[in-house]
């Protein structure tokens, strides 16, 4: 297992949620309802290579599942020729989950090294955050998570600053993050980034994913651009993945779930364009 959205822990914490978790040799694939009808949509991330057999058997197991489909997300760097997979049952996926591409610091390095690496602005920021007496300490107890979910919900006075981790195998990964809008001009996210990559240095983790990223060449206008120029700021490699992709085991209701999301995202759109 590479990653930590296929380790047992995840696999408890989703069925302690109440989702379906199945077993698929030692890989976990989650069934999640559409609701109102008897069908399921089938979710496979940060799997394997598919190959030949085991569509074969999420096929077998989508149909036992009433999935429309079944989304794979591998966790697998992308190649010249793309999956090796001749079933056309399988196509990219109308709305991915995962980003294609992460960022990923090489922890292998220096301290000094990834400090010249850096953009001027980010080891400026976090000289900054320093200067202004910034301390990140770790905290693991339950009211830290409670402060943490406070500060991710937006209708929240929201104070402090809290970020989750994830270490698995060699790997630290940044999946969740929340700060204050207050005191931004400390510039504590630098810093705590920072921290975070000493402190997995310091236990010889090899790997700081960030994960997630828009694209060699991002745009401003996107909402994530933000996210996106912050990480990079660090000067970590960009990783691009294989994809997403949907099995489709339902090809009629396969295309009816597609339009009926389609007009969904639309009339999102339309309704969040008129709260502007």
């Amino acid at each position: 297992m590479s990653h930590p959205l296929q380790s047992p822990a995840w696999r408890e914490f989703r069925k302690s949620m109440g989702i379906d978790v199945v077993r698929l040799n030692d890989w976990y694939v989650t069934f999640h309802s559409v609701p109102h009808t008897p069908w399921t949509i089938g979710y496979f991330p940060k799997g394997p290579m598919p190959d030949e057999q085991m569509i074969a058997e999420l096929m077998k197991l989508g149909k036992e599942k009433r999935a429309i489909f079944i989304q794979l997300e591998p966790n697998v760097v992308a190649t010249p020729n793309g999956l090796p997979i001749t079933d056309f049952r399988l196509r990219t996926s109308h709305h991915p989950l995962f980003t294609k591409y992460t960022f990923v610091l090489d922890l292998a390095k220096s301290e000094e090294e990834l400090l010249a690496a850096m953009h001027s602005k980010t080891r400026y920021n976090i000289r900054v955050a320093q200067k202004h007496g910034v301390t990140i300490v770790q905290d693991n107890s339950e009211e830290a998570f409670d402060a943490y979910l406070k500060l991710s919900e937006e209708t929240t006075s929201r104070q402090g600053l809290a970020w989750v981790v994830f270490v698995w195998g060699d790997t630290i990964y940044y999946p969740y993050g929340a700060s204050s809008r207050e005191h931004r001009e400390v510039m504590a996210p630098n810093l705590m980034l920072w921290e975070i990559a000493r402190w997995a240095k310091a236990r010889n983790l090899k790997h700081f994913d960030l994960w997630g990223a828009i694209s060699p060449h991002p745009d401003p206008n996107d909402p994530w651009y933000g996210f996106h120029r912050f990480k990079e700021g660090f000067r970590p490699r960009l990783v691009a993945y294989m994809g997403s992709f949907d099995l489709i085991i339902h090809p009629f209701l396969y295309r009816l779930y597609m339009l009926a999301d389609t007009l969904r995202w639309m009339l999102l759109r339309i309704r969040a364009t008129f709260r502007k």
